[in-house]
């Protein structure tokens, strides 16, 4: 029910955009850096990791853009000796920007993840994760109009409890900088 009213809505938020605006499509894929945080988790590490997907970027106007994302990234975290929590998820990011005339951005805004598949050292634990994550980017970008190619750095901070025990809570948190293109760029 969530997916369906979230594809609806970002359907819509699109459609009525790229209407009557610029709309720019592209890759993007890149490193990720990602841990658990919560209740529990204080010995969680940062796991590197990658992601790689599709954007496209629509003008709203000359100086502020929408900027909605289809992801996959591979999360979790490393914890004790040589323990670790393998998460992939597919990511749907909706990045507002503010864009300057110099080709940097400024970008905020919400993000759903579903869970693909959630392994801690060999074990399926998807069962012990909840299905959804919700969380906020907030991160900057610079796209050069001569190349297509851009690169951005987020912060992705979790907002909802993706540990499906009553214990304790955790949460999603990690940086990606990554590199994009969009083909045929327009401004």
């Amino acid at each position: 029910m969530k997916f369906n009213l979230l594809t609806v809505l970002l359907a819509c938020m699109i459609i009525g955009t790229a209407s009557a605006q610029n709309v720019n499509i592209g890759i993007k894929g890149g490193l990720n850096l990602y841990t658990i945080a919560g209740d529990g988790d204080e010995g969680n590490d940062y796991k590197p990791s990658f992601h790689i997907g599709l954007l496209g970027h629509i003008h709203m106007s000359d100086n502020f853009a929408l900027q909605p994302e289809l992801v996959f990234s591979a999360q979790g975290a490393k914890y004790g000796d040589d323990q670790k929590l393998d998460l992939n998820y597919l990511n749907v990011p909706v990045m507002f920007q503010y864009m300057f005339d110099n080709g940097f951005r400024l970008q905020a805004g919400p993000q759903v993840g579903f869970l693909l598949s959630a392994e801690a050292d060999g074990n399926d634990v998807k069962d012990n994760l909840t299905g959804t994550d919700l969380g906020l980017g907030i991160g900057m970008g610079y796209v050069n109009p001569e190349s297509n190619f851009g690169f951005d750095l987020r912060y992705n901070h979790g907002l909802s409890n993706i540990n499906e025990n009553d214990n304790f809570d955790s949460f999603n948190r990690g940086f990606q900088l990554g590199v994009f293109y969009l083909f045929k760029h327009r401004n």
